[in-house]
C-alpha cells in the first residue's frame, strides 16, 4: 500500500514527515538545552535526510526554538517553517492561553524576527483562548494574511465546529489535534480535514500506553516487521490519511535518523487491519 510523499496546503508543497521543534529547549519546554551543538546537528539533520517542513512555536523555550531554527538552517530555501502563538509562559511546563489579538499580532511580529523571515510559511494560533471572542482571533488572522505577514494560517486543539467558525472568517490551512495510533478522539476533525483538503499535523504522533510499552500488542508487530513502535506509529499515520503531516520531535540525531525512516515503511492492507483490530 504505497503512499504520497507529499502533500500542497496554501500553496505550499512539502514532505508529508516533517519534524516538530518543541524538544531541543530545555527541561519543560523551558530555556536552551544542555547541549546546544547536539540541537543544531538534529535540525541540519533533518533537512539533510529530506525534512522540508519544520513546526515549532514562540513558546517553546520560549523563542529558543526558533532561534536555534534559524541559526542552524537560515536562509530557508525550499523548508517551510511553521511556528505558532497563543501560549503565555511563565516558568517549566506551565502554559497559559492567551488569544488577545494585539498579543497575537506582537508575537507574529517577533517570530518574523526570530526567525529572519519577511513572511511565516504558517501561523498557527496554538490555542483558542477562551476569555477572548473566537472571531476576534480568527479576524487578526485573517488581518496578518491580508497584509502578506504569514501565507497560511492553522489552528490546533480545535474541535469541527471552531474549525468551521474560523473558515467563515479565515482560510485553514491546517490542523494540529493531538492524535496518534492509540488516542484518536480527533477522528472526526480528521475526516473534516479530509473533505475539505486540510493538512492534519498530529501531535504526539508515537502510539503511547500499554499496546506500546515492551510486549504490548504494537510492541510485538513492529518487532515481527523489524520496525521501532514509533516507525510503525508514524508509517501507520501516514497510510491512514492522505491530509496527515506528522512531525516527530526529537533531539537527538539517531532517533531522528529513525524516525524518518518511516516514510519509506509500506504496510500492506492486512497489516492495516491488524492494527485497526489491535487498537479497536
Amino acid at each position: 500500500m504505497p503512499t504520497e510523499q507529499s502533500i500542497t496546503y496554501a500553496d505550499q508543497t512539502v514532505h508529508r514527515l516533517g519534524y516538530g521543534a518543541m524538544r531541543i529547549t530545555g527541561p519543560g519546554v523551558w530555556g536552551w538545552p544542555a547541549d546546544v551543538d547536539q540541537a543544531l546537528a538534529v535540525l541540519r539533520r533533518a533537512v539533510e535526510l529530506g525534512v522540508d517542513f519544520i513546526d515549532t512555536a514562540d513558546s517553546y523555550g520560549p523563542e529558543v526554538s526558533e532561534f536555534l531554527i534559524h541559526q542552524a538552517l537560515h536562509p530557508f530555501h525550499e523548508v517551510r517553517v511553521a511556528t505558532k502563538a497563543g501560549f503565555l509562559r511563565t516558568g517549566p511546563n506551565q502554559w497559559t492561553a492567551c488569544g488577545r489579538p494585539d498579543y497575537l499580532r506582537q508575537q507574529c511580529e517577533l517570530s518574523l524576527r526570530r526567525l529572519g523571515v519577511e513572511r511565516l510559511d504558517l501561523f498557527q494560533l496554538h490555542r483558542i483562548d477562551s476569555t477572548v471572542p473566537a472571531e476576534e482571533q480568527f479576524g487578526l488572522l485573517r488581518t496578518l494574511l491580508d497584509e502578506g505577514k504569514i501565507a497560511a494560517v492553522g489552528l490546533s486543539a480545535v474541535n469541527v465546529e471552531q474549525v468551521a467558525a474560523a473558515r467563515a472568517i479565515v482560510p485553514v490551512a491546517t490542523v494540529q489535534n493531538l492524535y496518534n495510533v492509540t488516542d484518536r478522539q480527533s477522528e472526526d476533525v480528521l475526516n473534516y480535514c479530509e473533505a475539505n483538503h486540510i493538512g492534519f499535523i498530529p501531535y504526539f504522533p508515537v502510539a503511547a500506553g500499554k499496546l506500546a510499552n515492551p510486549g504490548g500488542a504494537l510492541d510485538a508487530l513492529a518487532a515481527r516487521l523489524d520496525l521501532s513502535v514509533s516507525q510503525l506509529s508514524l508509517a501507520w499515520l501516514l497510510h491512514h490519511s492522505p491530509v496527515m503531516m506528522p512531525i516527530p520531535g526529537t533531539s537527538k540525531v539517531a532517533h531522528l535518523e529513525e524516525n524518518c525512516l518511516a516514510a519509506s515503511v509500506e504496510l500492506d492492507e492486512e497489516t492495516m487491519r491488524l492494527i485497526e483490530t489491535l487498537v479497536a
